[in-house]
């Protein structure tokens, strides 16, 4: 185990995604997980963001070995649940550091650093022109 655990009790690890970032804390214990104070099941709905925010630990064999704490802000739901992935890779990774390389190769240590787009002067949005009438 790493001195971040042993000393505190637990560990940390930020994820970001779009406008969403979480605070993830990992610590030794039964594999309960909770985001933003409710259960993991009634926060993420959709069976896609669950899988996506629980890849890193199925990843590392792990998912019962850890209680998972989350706070996350802003964003949607999957955007929130890519930052929830990507925090809790980060946290593992500093955890077991042998587990750097198997994380790496998934693409959750990655950060996805795609952004909404401005709008631009002339345009609808970001790219989309206004209609044009020939008449």
């Amino acid at each position: 185990m790493s001195a971040t655990i042993q000393s505190t009790g637990y560990t940390n690890g930020l994820g970001r995604r779009k406008t969403s970032v979480a605070r993830v804390r990992l610590r030794p214990g039964t594999g309960s997980f909770q985001v933003n104070d409710l259960a993991f099941d009634e926060y993420f709905l959709t069976p896609r963001d669950r899988q996506l925010a629980k890849s890193p630990l199925k990843v590392a064999g792990e998912e019962i070995a850890y209680d998972v704490l989350v706070r996350v802000e802003g964003g949607g739901p999957h955007s929130q649940a890519g930052a929830v992935e990507l925090g809790i890779a980060r946290a593992l990774k500093q955890v077991n550091p042998a587990l750097f390389e198997g994380l790496r190769q998934e693409g959750h240590l990655t950060r996805d650093s795609r952004k909404k787009e401005r709008k631009h002067y002339g345009r609808r949005g970001a790219r989309r022109g206004f209609q044009f009438s020939k008449r």
